[in-house]
């Protein structure tokens, strides 16, 4: 697993890592549906495409976890894959294969309403790329 909760009051606080920038952004929507869902009824059915921009990483990682959230809470898709990741300096894109929720298959774990600024943080260390993020659940 690439990602852990840390404590935190009343919200939901996530270390996440990857190897490179690219890797990082996969892992933190990945972290994002497995905290949701059980990702292991999810299977590839369907495509959705998302974008993000932002001006320094920090706000680059918000709107892009924005995004992936509202793709299930807009549109019901849940996400099985989570390797297809385009990064440049601000902008991200990610295609994203998976379905939409069915009841009669699909069991959500927990509510993720939004994605913070709080304690927010993208850094490079030794061992690679970590993000801070915490979540309103």
């Amino acid at each position: 697993m690439q990602y852990q909760i840390f404590p935190h009051t009343a919200d939901l606080g996530v270390l996440i890592y990857g190897s490179s920038i690219s890797e990082l952004f996969s892992q933190a929507a990945f972290a994002v549906y497995d905290l949701m869902t059980e990702l292991r009824l999810v299977t590839a059915q369907r495509e959705m495409t998302i974008q993000a921009e932002g001006s320094c990483r920090e706000d680059l990682l918000v709107n892009y976890l924005r995004e992936v959230l509202y793709l299930y809470q807009g549109a019901g898709f849940l996400i099985c894959d989570f390797s297809q990741v385009t990064m440049e300096e601000t902008r991200v894109v990610a295609k994203f294969p998976g379905e939409f929720f069915d009841p009669r298959r699909h069991r959500m774990i927990r509510e993720i309403k939004a994605v913070t600024y709080h304690q927010l943080a993208v850094r490079f260390t030794s061992a690679g790329w970590e993000a801070r993020v915490v979540f309103d659940v």
